[in-house]
């Protein structure tokens, strides 16, 4: 099996490491001083107390990849469509595209019964770019749990986590699915396939879409914004129209506000990656985590108007800095 992980950063360079140390040959995509030291050095995981070193192949050009069985993108969702045409020398006529992104996936409406089926969302994937190149059938969905630092280049920090769920946009349990999930786990990794995957998009995206913009705007921890009598209403108000568009498009939420916002503060202080990404100058996944809910809601003529709101606040924040 030919396994490819385009956008080697801190997940992907975990997932690399991990399914390095299989009978899987792995190429990594990268740049930049984080590919020379892995080309050098090789890859160096930190997790559980040890200090693994593994030696994917490690390139910054794909062509020199070839066709694969599985691309995994591991970037930021703002950063794919600018990708999209660098990937194709990887992809041949089987290769599955595993998109391992935060927030509404641009594939979203493909196999979704209803009156929005192929819907294309523009919010996530302008101009249907990823769309027309990739192509929705081609995609295997992927939600990311674990939590990974980069600390160094060639260096990837395992903080927790080692859950990737897997789903078919249509729900069916294909042999694609079952052929990668049967990898990663031979791998040490929890990879299983669900067969109602946006149930678990929409759960992970529930809390993200609500602590991430309201971290960045106030350069409060998790706990504080979800602790904060203030801040957690706020939260919650994003938090109930976001189920009112998900239950609008067929989402079942397996667990009720209160109790999200409880799991979020004991995290404790955690630093959200949108506020990460604010203090480094970096581009914000606003569009991924909020713009498309305020899409979905304008779609489905549901009102968003906390949701608006603190999307036009952080859309304002991201311009001032730059990064928008």
């Amino acid at each position: 099996m030919r396994i490819c992980i385009f956008g080697a950063g801190a997940i992907g360079g975990y997932l690399g490491a991990e399914l390095a140390s299989s009978d899987v040959d792995v190429t990594l995509i990268a740049r930049g001083p984080h590919l020379e030291a892995m080309q050098r050095d090789g890859l160096k995981l930190l997790i559980g107390g040890e200090e693994r070193i593994s030696h994917p192949n490690c390139t910054s050009d794909p062509a020199e990849a070839g066709h694969q069985d599985y691309v995994i993108i591991t970037l930021k969702a703002h950063s794919v469509p600018g990708i999209v045409e660098t990937i194709q020398p990887l992809i041949g006529p089987d290769t599955t595209v595993v998109t391992a992104v935060n927030g509404i996936p641009w594939w979203y409406f493909h196999g979704l019964k209803g009156p929005w089926q192929e819907h294309r969302l523009e919010s996530v994937d302008p101009g249907g770019v990823q769309w027309d190149r990739i192509g929705p059938a081609r995609v295997l969905g992927c939600i990311v749990y674990p939590a990974c630092d980069m600390p160094a280049p060639g260096v990837i920090q395992h903080v927790e986590g080692n859950r990737f769920s897997l789903g078919e946009p249509g729900g069916e349990r294909s042999e694609r699915a079952t052929r990668l999930s049967e990898a990663m786990i031979a791998a040490g990794l929890k990879a299983p396939v669900r067969p109602r995957i946006r149930d678990e998009i929409w759960i992970k995206l529930w809390g993200n879409l609500c602590f991430n913009p309201i971290s960045a705007l106030t350069h409060a921890m998790l706990d504080e914004v979800a602790t904060d009598p203030g801040t957690r209403e706020v939260s919650k108000a994003m938090m109930v129209e976001a189920q009112a568009v998900g239950e609008a498009l067929g989402v079942k939420f397996n667990i009720d506000v209160e109790k999200r916002l409880d799991g979020a503060a004991a995290v404790g202080p955690h630093k959200t990656s949108m506020l990460q990404d604010l203090e480094k100058g970096r581009p914000m996944e606003i569009d991924a985590l909020l713009t498309s809910v305020q899409e979905l809601a304008r779609l489905t003529e549901i009102g968003s108007p906390t949701i608006d709101t603190v999307l036009a606040l952080i859309q304002q924040r991201a311009r001032i800095a730059g990064v928008y």
